[in-house]
Order: C-alpha cells, then structure tokens, then sequence
C-alpha cells in the first residue's frame, strides 16, 4: 500500500499495522468490485476529474469494507471473499475495534473532501444503518416481512450506500439533476439480484472472489449462505405466502449449515415458483433503470456496469 500524507490510515504510528490488521485482511482478496462501477458510472453526468472520483471512492470503499467487518460478525459469516472472515481470525472485540477506526479515518476523509460531505454521508449512513436494523430485527425474531416492506428496506440498506457516492459527486459538481429514485431502484435492484445469486449462481455475487483474487482465496465455499443466516429474501418471502411455504420458514428457522437440506430448500423454491418470480421481478427492474437512463439523457458507462449485472 502506498502511504498518504493526507490519509491517517497509513499514517505511521505506534502499533498502525497490527490495529487495522482485521481491515486489511479483507482486503486481501478482491472482490468484483461491481458496486464501485455503477457510482463511477454516474460521473458521465456529474463531469468531475478522476481526482476527485478517486478521493470519493477511496472514502466509500473504507465506508464498505469497514461496515463488512461488522456485518460479517452480526449473520455469523464464516467465509468472506474464499477466506475466513476477519473475527475468525482476529476475534470479535478487536475487529469491531479496527471497524469503528476505519469509519473514523473515513469521516477525516470526508472533512479534506469537503466541509458538507461528513453531514451528507453521515444521512446517508443512518437510512444504511436503519436498514440494517430492521433486517436484523425480523431474522431475530422471525418475523416476515412483505415484499412492499422489504423493497424499503433494501432501497434503505443497498441504496444509500450507492446514494453516498452519487451525492458526493454531486456536492463536487455543478449538475443540478436528481438521480435519488434511479439510484435507490438500482440499490433494490442490486439486492434481489444478490437474493437469487445467493441461492442460485453464487459465482456471480459482488463479494465472490474476482478472478485476480483467486489466487489468494482457499478453497473455502459457503453454499447458499442466506440460508444459514437465517435471512428473509425475496424468494423466502414469496415462498411463504404459498400452501407449502412452512418447510421452507421451517429450514429458514434452523440456519442449518447441512449442504443437503439447503439444496432441498432450493429446489422446493424452484418448484413454487420463487426463483422464477424473482427472476421475472430482476427482469422488470432492469427494464425500468434502463428506461430511466435514457430519458436522463442515456448514460453508456451506466449502461455497460448494468450489462455486467446481467449474469444471473
């Protein structure tokens, strides 16, 4: 890693490496890094140098990979990107430790970006948070949600945490447009499509190692991980409205980590039509973002990262 005088997070100091030490380990393994394309994207409107989109990026990706740490310690994720999560290895206490760090160093990025951007993110990152909460809260006491419910709570969780990069270019930008509905849509969009990857075509997940990651992950694999968690997606919650969908909240209850029920899970929600309805919803929405980038005046950066989507 190359050092920054401007960036604390590899400032010199007494005992720096080994504090973000769980930080650092996940980045060991790149990712696809599909998330990161779709913001970017929007920078055919706003028209900033790559400069400043590598500043603000560089915040968001601290943002993300630091708020991981915590994610991966709250649904008991074992494997993160084909290697141990970083609790496994670090223990809870102290990843939590070097997450609340790394989201500190972000807000001292934000302060240099721009004196507005620490309160922009710091919204942004409450509907995040939120979001978050909320999921939590009906894995925790089992409660299903609808799916009107749901897609608020993905737009809350998925895309704000798009909406941050979008908004801090626009704060750099003289572009006066509104793109709050076409991001969150794109956030939902970008959740459902993780729903039915997840269970379907893992291999197409954002945080599946990339193929230059490859060479660092293990042969480590979570199959079907949503359902160890314990996670209420789309293709459960339309399981569950159908005249067999108690086998499938019973296996949802379990967060069984057994290969050979999970896939039975998966094939009932073949055979109630869930995957398929969630397929047919992906279809709709990326019809619609795509209409809506054009009458925004087309976009074809933005149009090629959501090609790229296109693998499930």
């Amino acid at each position: 890693m190359e050092k920054s005088k401007e960036s604390s997070i590899y400032r010199e100091s007494y005992m720096e490496k080994e504090l973000l030490a769980p930080y650092t380990h996940i980045l060991k393994v790149a990712g696809k890094r599909l998330r990161n394309k779709i913001p970017i994207a929007f920078n055919t409107w706003f028209k900033l140098p790559q400069e400043k989109i590598d500043k603000i990026m560089e915040a968001v990706d601290l943002i993300y990979n630091g708020t991981l740490l915590i994610d991966d310690i709250q649904d008991n994720t074992l494997v993160r990107r084909g290697i141990p999560s970083a609790h496994c290895v670090y223990g809870i206490p102290f990843t939590v430790n070097t997450s609340l760090q790394v989201l500190t160093i972000m807000v001292q990025k934000l302060l240099v970006l721009h004196p507005m951007a620490p309160k922009l993110v710091s919204e942004n990152f409450l509907e995040i948070v939120r979001g978050q909460g909320i999921e939590l809260y009906w894995r925790e006491h089992f409660l299903c949600p609808t799916e009107e419910k749901y897609d608020e709570m993905n737009k809350q969780k998925t895309g704000h945490m798009f909406l941050i990069s979008v908004r801090l270019m626009q704060l750099l930008s003289d572009s006066k447009n509104d793109y709050t509905d076409l991001v969150l849509t794109i956030g939902l969009y970008f959740q459902l499509r993780d729903d039915y990857c997840n269970l379907i075509q893992q291999e197409a997940l954002e945080e599946w190692p990339s193929e230059e990651g490859k060479k660092n992950a293990t042969n480590l694999d979570i199959y079907c991980e949503d359902l160890t968690e314990g996670k209420f997606t789309l293709p459960i919650i339309h399981a569950a409205q159908t005249s067999d969908g108690d086998a499938i909240l019973n296996i949802l209850r379990q967060r069984t980590r057994d290969v050979a029920l999970k896939k039975f899970c998966v094939a009932e929600l073949q055979r109630l039509g869930s995957l398929k309805y969630t397929r047919d919803r992906l279809v709709i929405l990326d019809k619609h973002i795509r209409d809506e980038i054009n009458r925004l005046g087309g976009n074809t950066e933005l149009t090629a990262a959501m090609d790229e989507l296109l693998t499930w």
